[in-house]
Parts: structure tokens; sequence; C-alpha cells
């Protein structure tokens, strides 16, 4: 029995393995075909081998040196773009969560209501109504627009996230503190916060990588070439059978990687040391 058993268990652990191998291929092989592409020459999409002949770097040269694209100024833009909605978007879905969470008032469980309902839905089904709102308003075309749109949606579908973290935080930690003479903003950034470090964590990831990759809204509210952003350029690299550089379009996509990747890095060392440092002592 004993034997019959281990063998099962090394054939479950083999074919888990074997899943996990072509999960991995299947995830890696695309991003290594962009990431070869972009140090190929010329620029077709297709290629012989994986791996070009001649490698070159006149991709991320024209990128930048290009007189006819603005790559940097589309970069700055996105970047302006993604940290400002990041900031604002952790902050206001940190608060509404933490309104959610710790105050008992009048329309509460209406308010939740309406996010939970809000949040079914997916963004773009708001578009119309965002452009109109944003014409009125004399704000198309603008960055600050697209960073409200930005920041103002994110605790449509953050606040429950956060909200769930912030309900496993002991409320005696909070009514100790006001007893000790605290102040609720006191408490919220001096006990609330520290502990809530991995939600923050997730919370700026996600605002960051959404701002960072959208198309739909930056396409809608950013109408002119000078305030894109890279989505949209990279976008219009490709868009038409005349100019069809992917080559160039692959050198893009591994500059637009960068950011993310660099954000996962140096967060995920908080949101470890969170998790390892969140727990309460008796």
């Amino acid at each position: 029995m004993k034997s019959s058993s281990a063998r099962k268990g090394r054939f479950t652990l083999f074919v888990c393995y074997v899943l996990l191998g072509i999960i991995s291929v299947c995830c890696l092989y695309p991003a290594l075909w962009v990431l070869l592409s972009s140090f190929r020459e010329g620029s077709s999409l297709y290629s012989k081998s994986l791996f070009p002949s001649t490698g070159t770097l006149e991709h991320y040269r024209e990128l930048f040196n290009s007189p006819t694209l603005m790559f940097k100024r589309w970069y700055w833009n996105t970047l302006k773009i993604s940290v400002i909605s990041m900031l604002l978007g952790t902050a206001l879905t940190t608060l509404v969560a933490y309104a959610m969470s710790r105050y008992r008032f009048a329309g509460r469980k209406l308010s939740m209501s309406i996010l939970l309902s809000l949040g079914m839905f997916p963004g773009f089904m708001s578009m119309i109504a965002i452009y109109i709102l944003l014409m009125q308003l004399r704000l198309l075309d603008t960055h600050a627009a697209i960073i409200l749109v930005y920041a103002v949606g994110a605790p449509i579908f953050g606040t429950f996230v956060a909200k769930g973290f912030l309900d496993s935080i002991p409320k005696s930690l909070d009514e100790s503190a006001r007893i000790d003479g605290a102040s609720h903003f006191r408490v919220f950034f001096s006990i609330i916060l520290p502990l809530a470090r991995p939600m923050l964590t997730y919370l700026a990831l996600t605002n960051f990588v959404g701002a960072w990759v959208d198309f739909i809204f930056a396409r809608l509210i950013l109408r002119s070439k000078e305030q894109w952003t890279v989505a949209v350029g990279l976008w219009d690299m490709v868009s038409s059978y005349q100019n069809s550089n992917f080559t160039l379009f692959s050198a893009g996509a591994v500059l637009v990687a960068i950011p993310i990747t660099c954000m996962f890095l140096f967060l995920q060392r908080f949101l470890v040391e969170g998790l390892t440092s969140g727990a309460s002592k008796g």
C-alpha cells in the first residue's frame, strides 16, 4: 500500500511539473520572441529562426533619434501619468477602504453595494459618458484629464481588496491608541498604514501598471500626437500596412516592460517585509 501510494504521489508530482513546464514555455516564448525581435535586422515580423543571425541596436537608436517619432516624449508622458495616477489612486482607495472598514455611518452598506455593482462592469462601458463630461469641462487632450480618470476609477476596483485587508487588522490597536490620546489621523498614519504595507504595495502595482499599459482611455482622451502615451504611439507604428515596423515595435515594447519589472522587483521587498513583520505579539 505504501509503495502504491508513493508511486501515485510521484506520478502526480511529475504531471504537475510537466504542466508547469508547458505553462512556463507558453508564457515565456512570446516575451522571448519580442525581446529577440528587437535586435533583429529589418522590419518584418516573420523570421526563420528564433535567434537573429546578426544582432543590431539600430531599432533602439531609431526610437530615440528619429525625427519622425516622439518616443521620448511619449515615454515621459506615460511615466508622468502613471506615477501621479498611482499616488492619487492608492491614496483615494486606501482612504475609502479605511472609512468602510473602521466607521459605521448612514449609507455605508448602500455605498459598498454601489461600489460592488460598479466593479462588475468593465471600465470601457463608461467611455461615452467620460468623453462627454471631459469635453464639457474642456479637459480633453490633457494629461490632467486622464490622470483624473485613472485616480477616481481606482477605488471602484480596489476598495474591497483593501477593505478586506484592513478588516484583518485588530481594532484593539485603534482603541488602545485612542485611549492614549491619538487622533484618527494619527491612528491611520502611524498604525494602520505601516501594517497595511502589503496592501499598499498591491494597490500601487495595479494602479501603476493599469495606467502604464492602458490604451483605450488614452486613445480616447489624448487627441494630439504630442500628448500621446507610449501605448498609443506604439499602436500607431503598426496600425497601417504602409508603416508596419514590427521590429521597431518590439524594441519599444521591451522599453515599456522595463519600468513594470523594476516596480515589481523594488516593491516585492516591501511586500515580503510587510507580510513577515505584520504579526501581533502577545
